[in-house]
């Protein structure tokens, strides 16, 4: 009779606890949940802007708890092939990040997470394929980026709210837009034969300019060397006529000492080196300032 007892007891307090299981239920700071009765939603409990969190009460065995997460969710589109305003080929590796705006609203639409994931991979291919189709291959790898994946993500966005997804799209960016395999090694090969093609042009040019300065920098040499013969000419020349009319004034103003002053020139030109032997009469003209003086008397 007492084990018996015991028995009963026993599943009595089992049945409590999991009574009280089906009852109680706990809201993390970083989720949502929503209470469905039946299927039809009830209340969401720590809905954004709101702060719930902790321990809630359902009726037990009648209504249900969906959880979602109140973070932002990161999701990694599939690659997809993309044909650019100018007809090329590009892959595009895309991620979006958004966060459930409207519990509600998300459970009645998608359910769960996975549903989302897989119908906002679509709207996000489908928006990049938009956008990107109408842009060159040179905007999407640097030139227009940023602005391209702003309006991709305006587009994704309000497909979304058309859509009543219950999302809010926070971020979509581009991870990797490269050619496909099969054309990569076909466009290497042509930008490389055009930068070779570029640095021979380059190459030309430069010897063509380095010979035109060559050429300039001789003609400006030769026309500076002979106008610097020329006027050396003419100085020289006029110097010669000065000195020429110098003497002549100095011979027409006192004959004698300009005689004495060229002989005492023609002195010092033949005995300036120290070497030089001179034999001469006693008696030479060459001499007779030495005898006689200045004057010659």
């Amino acid at each position: 009779m007492t084990s018996t007892r015991h028995v009963v007891f026993g599943l009595l307090a089992a049945a409590l606890l999991f009574t009280l299981t089906q009852t109680f239920f706990v809201v993390d700071q970083r989720q949502q949940a929503l209470v469905v009765a039946l299927g039809d939603p009830v209340r969401v409990i720590n809905a954004p802007g709101k702060s719930e969190a902790g321990l809630h009460l359902k009726v037990p065995f009648f209504q249900q708890v969906f959880k979602m997460d109140r973070r932002n969710i990161a999701l990694e589109a599939d690659q997809e092939e993309i044909i650019t305003a100018g007809q090329e080929r590009l892959v595009v590796d895309a991620f979006i990040r958004y966060r459930i705006s409207d519990p509600l609203q998300f459970y009645r639409t998608l359910r769960d997470e996975q549903t989302a994931a897989d119908r906002i991979e679509r709207l996000v291919n489908s928006s990049l394929r938009q956008v990107l189709g109408s842009a060159s291959a040179t905007d999407i790898i640097s030139g227009r980026r940023a602005q391209l994946m702003q309006q991709a993500r305006v587009d994704v966005d309000r497909r979304a709210k058309a859509s009543r997804l219950g999302i809010e799209v926070i971020d979509l960016r581009i991870r990797r837009a490269d050619l496909p395999a099969q054309n990569r090694e076909a466009v290497f090969r042509r930008m490389s034969t055009s930068r070779q093609q570029v640095a021979a042009q380059l190459r030309a040019e430069g010897e063509q300019k380095k010979r035109e300065i060559i050429a300039q920098a001789d003609k400006e040499v030769s026309i500076t060397l002979a106008t610097a013969r020329e006027q050396s000419g003419q100085i020289t020349g006029e110097g010669d006529a000065l000195r020429t009319r110098i003497f002549a004034n100095s011979f027409g103003k006192d004959p004698s000492f300009a005689a004495f002053f060229r002989s005492m020139q023609a002195y010092e030109a033949s005995l300036a080196d120290g070497e030089t032997t001179l034999i001469l009469s006693p008696d030479s003209a060459f001499f007779r300032y030495f005898e006689r003086g200045p004057t010659g008397r």
